[in-house]
């Protein structure tokens, strides 16, 4: 391979020592070494200081070598199946880290040196021997993706509740019996419970998609009642609509109009008055009629006025939701391989072994 080339594949090729030529690859960016029979590997390895991605997963490491903790640009780095029990201190070192996979392991504690990783965003520590979860996991702020299945859990680490940034958390194939309500993981849209001894899905909310037992009904009735609330607030709208009629506009006359009406209200109260004063002699009140002119209120022309002030035009909006994603029970499928991860990159990484080959 020509010197560097930014990917290379070692993987299943029966390495019991990496190769001391690949060390002066020092513009290597992406290397494998999966499936192999590694125990360590050579000092050397600290010079390729432009690695991002670092795969050694499939051999036997008991202890993860300190050169690799010399490589501050990793961005991924993949150590599962192999026989550690813990993380060294110098962990702390690859600031750049975003992803850790350390599942088929033999962890029985959480390796809290991950805390001091800023921007490790996915950690996968499944198929191990922890029991418990530190409480001050909530300093992992950075978290999104945290797979915890075919550990040894009996009860749901309370922790996780406080979480705020987490997306997708597995517990598969643990003994929980019991899971509290999830609601307030606001940003959770992923939770696998499979093969726990649970009777009923734990609550989450409106946008988690669950994986488990009674998952499949427990998502069917909520797509249920979301159709149910579309369809009433359609009904709504159209009654709405049905029923609209041009607004009724209450205002105050200011003209004469007004005056005209104050006065016949004046009128109408003394004529209640006149009733009461019996009896009066009817010659005086045909008199009294022709001498005196009664009232007359002329219309100048004048436009009505209406004083709007504090009139309020209410206008009600219905805001409607927009359709969540859709689901099918009878369709959900999760499965996991023992090896269920995907290189990112792998197009890549085909057309580089594509090259070798042609070489």
């Amino acid at each position: 391979m020509p010197l560097g080339d930014p990917v290379l594949d070692l993987s299943y090729c029966k390495f019991k020592r990496l190769p001391s030529r690949v060390c002066a690859l020092t513009h290597l960016e992406k290397l494998y070494v999966c499936g192999n029979s590694l125990r360590n590997l050579p000092d050397s390895i600290s010079q390729l200081m432009g690695l991002r991605i670092l795969a050694l997963d499939f051999n036997k490491l008991e202890d993860v070598p300190l050169a690799i903790c010399q490589l501050t640009h990793l961005t991924r780095l993949y150590l599962g199946n192999n026989r550690l029990m813990s993380l060294p201190p110098e962990m702390r070192n690859l600031q750049s880290l975003r992803c850790l996979w350390v599942e088929s392991n033999y962890f029985q504690r959480f390796p809290q040196e991950l805390y001091d990783l800023p921007h490790l965003k996915s950690l996968q520590i499944g198929d191990n021997r922890l029991k418990t979860l530190p409480p001050d996991l909530w300093r992992m702020e950075a978290l999104r993706g945290l797979w915890l299945y075919g550990n040894r859990f009996d009860t749901f680490p309370k922790v996780l509740l406080r979480m705020q940034g987490l997306e997708i958390l597995d517990l598969d194939r643990n003994k929980i019996s019991e899971f509290p309500s999830l609601k307030r993981v606001r940003t959770l849209r992923l939770f696998s419970y499979d093969h726990n001894p649970v009777k009923d899905p734990p609550m989450v909310g409106e946008e988690v998609l669950l994986v488990g037992e009674g998952a499949a009904e427990f998502l069917a009735a909520r797509e249920a009642r979301k159709e149910r609330q579309r369809k009433a607030a359609e009904k709504e709208a159209e009654e709405l609509a049905l029923a609209g009629e041009e607004p009724v506009i209450h205002g105050i006359l200011k003209n004469s109009s007004s005056k005209q009406a104050t006065n016949e209200a004046v009128v109408t109260v003394e004529d209640a008055d006149a009733k009461e004063e019996e009896p009066l002699v009817k010659a005086e009140e045909e008199e009294m009629e022709a001498d005196v002119e009664l009232p007359v209120t002329e219309y100048d022309g004048a436009e009505l006025e209406y004083d709007e002030e504090g009139v309020e035009y209410e206008t009600e909006e219905l805001i409607c939701e927009g359709d969540g994603f859709e689901f099918e029970g009878e369709e959900l499928e999760y499965e996991r391989s023992r090896m269920d991860y995907e290189y990112e990159d792998g197009e890549e990484l085909e057309d580089a072994g594509r090259q070798d080959d042609g070489a």
